[in-house]
């Protein structure tokens, strides 16, 4: 793939001009003009429109298509120069869903990030089918993620299972720790997270999961946005809910049924590069330091 041609296209769809897209780089307007040129032979057909007196570029249907496999591209020669440069330096590429991130891995972050020799370390948020997804494409060398998907290049394990807890801002009379009825949570003041199929299915049969007030979010992150009445509650994670109750804004409250634990999942590639080994094997043992697994 012509890589220079590549280059150009992503500066042009970056700054939608091409003039603009040749200063960006640095290069003439005739240069860039004949990269794309180039790119374009070989892929078989025009992927930006040529308008004359347009402000704006915009991009063929086949442009569109090929704009991620180009972003792709791109992140994949950097690593390969990075890697180029880098000799015989260690490095991971961690894929991971966004509540294990800030809540289950920093500890797991911290010790790898302090590990002699230094290991490179590339940390993208994704959801569990993007997450799969890169495995599969060999982009990400470990995935941990929230739900496992069946595939047949991709070895999935658990490494961690958190019990299901009661937040609540808090309130006088509302003590941390304290076990409250199921039947006194009013479903029009939640604030609802799928964890996963175990938890959404118990969760429908104690409350009616059509009911319009509920607030729907997919980010642990934006409970405390939306979390500012005392009415309001949600089950989340005890990682979650233990990063929450700390600046003393809510309570984490155990519930009368038993909910299912949430399982987290490791994800590799089943046939991993060999270049690979030495760092799955540093991941694992601050794994096993870390969650007993």
């Amino acid at each position: 793939m012509y890589f220079p041609g590549i280059e150009a296209f992503l500066a042009i769809v970056k700054t939608e001009n091409l003039s603009k897209a040749a200063e960006f780089l640095h290069l003439s307007q005739a240069t860039v003009s004949y990269r794309l040129k180039t790119l374009e032979q070989e892929m078989g057909g025009l992927l930006v429109e040529r308008r004359k007196g347009a402000s704006k570029i915009s991009l063929t249907p086949k442009g569109e298509n090929f704009f991620y496999i180009a972003e792709r591209w791109d992140a994949l020669w950097r690593e390969t120069q990075i890697l180029q440069a880098s000799d015989s330096q260690l490095s991971l590429a961690i894929s991971v869903a966004e509540s294990i991130s800030h809540f289950v891995l920093p500890p797991l972050y911290r010790m790898l990030n302090q590990h002699n020799p230094p290991i490179r370390l590339q940390i993208r948020t994704q959801h569990t089918q993007e997450a799969f997804d890169s495995i599969e494409r060999r982009e990400m060398d470990v995935a941990f993620v929230v739900r496992e998907i069946v595939s047949p290049c991709v070895t999935v394990k658990p490494f961690f299972a958190e019990e299901m807890m009661l937040l609540r801002p808090a309130a006088p009379g509302r003590q941390e720790g304290d076990t409250v009825e199921i039947k006194e949570l009013a479903p029009q003041h939640e604030v609802f997270i799928i964890w996963n199929k175990e938890f959404q299915f118990k969760h429908d049969q104690w409350w009616d999961p059509l009911c319009p007030s509920r607030i729907h979010l997919d980010s642990a992150g934006l409970i405390t946005t939306f979390m500012k009445d005392v009415r309001q509650w949600t089950i989340v994670p005890v990682s979650v809910g233990a990063h929450m109750v700390q600046g003393g804004q809510f309570v984490l409250q155990k519930l009368s049924e038993p909910v299912p634990q949430r399982i987290c999942y490791k994800a590799t590639h089943k046939f991993p590069y060999p270049a690979l080994s030495k760092t799955l094997c540093i991941l694992d043992h601050y794994l096993q330091t870390l969650f007993g697994v």
